[in-house]
């Protein structure tokens, strides 16, 4: 069954191809959606696919790239991600 994630990471999350890993780490998983980074420095995220993989996809967020360091991430539930495949957004 199809779950759909709003993800909100917060930390040194930018500038440290955190958005870039993200758009890799969504497609290995086989999700949909979107990722983009937020003027007050975190990034958002937008995530649908199997349940699993969507809970897969939360697990890895709170570790990220290499060079980020990661506070939180605040996980809702939202309507599904209406893009195909998962994209880089710009900055909002």
């Amino acid at each position: 069954m199809a779950v759909s994630r709003h993800l909100a990471i917060h930390g040194r999350v930018q500038g440290v191809f955190y958005r870039g890993w993200a758009v890799e780490t969504a497609r290995a998983l086989g999700l949909s959606g979107w990722v983009r980074n937020r003027r007050d420095g975190s990034v958002e995220a937008v995530v649908t696919g199997d349940a699993a993989a969507v809970a897969d996809f939360v697990a890895r967020c709170h570790g990220g790239p290499p060079a980020a360091r990661v506070d939180r991430v605040d996980v809702t539930e939202t309507a599904p991600a209406t893009v195909a495949g998962f994209e880089q957004r710009p900055t909002e």
